[in-house]
């Protein structure tokens, strides 16, 4: 973000030609598929893959043909983590305090388009495959519910790089798994294979790679054949015990998302990532 110029135009409702980030196809059965289309690029993150994610979930919200959406990925992995390649990655500003507070807006404004996702009436199923590690665990998370295959692996590496998790995956899995677990794997960014996640309660399938795409369409298709009302009531009241204290925690996670980033171990931290090397912290 520069000195003058958005972090992103908010208002834009245009995705331009080749920057396609997440593909939405509707079945005749009810089924809306979001596919992460940039393979090439291990299916990265980035600001605008969050602004073309709002833009579906109010697309499919209000549309009453979809019953049930499939979130899944091109190529050999679901989402490696945030693409630090991809324009408006970093947040200046002309002074520490303004750029962390340009940080927090930006990280609430993309909660917002997570929890328009997350919210939507109809059960959303993630189906995993491949390395599935920083924000794309915290994606697949926001799923009601995940089918993997068995070669998936699953990390939140956030804090060996100087950073808080930004986008609620530790309270997802404090959620769904315990705090102990949450803290273990924030803590540490280790990685757990698909056996592990299915054991502690992150996933609720796992497959062999070539029967991912079966399984999660059958299990879609299970759920569409069932009556629209019961299933959105099912999930609304599901959600509502489960995320309680959950916006209050996201905001928490927002701001020290913010100061983190703007740290200098957090500069440290991409630096010796790029460089191949163990870093170096003090806490600053």
């Amino acid at each position: 973000m520069g000195e003058g110029r958005a972090l992103i135009d908010t208002l834009d409702q245009r995705v331009a030609e080749g920057e396609e980030r997440i593909r939405l196809d509707v079945t005749d059965s009810g089924v809306g598929i979001l596919t992460l289309c940039r393979p090439d690029k291990l299916n990265g993150w980035s600001w605008e893959s969050s602004r073309q994610l709002g833009l579906l979930a109010d697309r499919l919200r209000f549309d009453e043909t979809v019953k049930v959406v499939l979130l899944r990925a091109e190529g050999r992995a679901f989402c490696a983590g945030i693409d630090v390649t991809a324009p408006g990655g970093a947040i200046t500003g002309r002074s520490p305090a303004e750029r962390t507070h340009r940080y927090y807006e930006g990280i609430r404004w993309a909660h917002e388009r997570f929890a328009a996702f997350a919210r939507l009436p109809q059960p959303v199923i993630a189906a995993v495959q491949g390395y599935c590690l920083g924000f794309g665990f915290e994606l697949a998370l926001m799923a009601d519910i995940r089918v993997a295959a068995d070669d998936a692996v699953f990390a939140l590496p956030e804090t060996g790089i100087g950073v808080a998790v930004d986008a609620g995956g530790d309270l997802r899995i404090a959620r769904d798994a315990g705090a102990g677990w949450a803290k273990l794997l924030a803590l540490t960014g280790r990685r757990i294979d698909a056996a592990t996640a299915e054991r502690i309660g992150l996933l609720q399938q796992v497959v062999p790679v070539g029967e991912l795409e079966a399984a999660a369409g059958a299990l879609a298709a299970e759920i569409a054949a069932n009556a629209p009302l019961a299933v959105r009531s099912v999930k609304r009241a599901i959600d509502t015990f489960a995320d309680a204290g959950l916006a209050e925690a996201l905001d928490r996670a927002a701001l020290a998302a913010a100061l983190t980033l703007t740290s200098e171990d957090a500069r440290e931290g991409y630096a010796a990532k790029a460089a191949r090397r163990p870093p170096t912290f003090d806490g600053r």
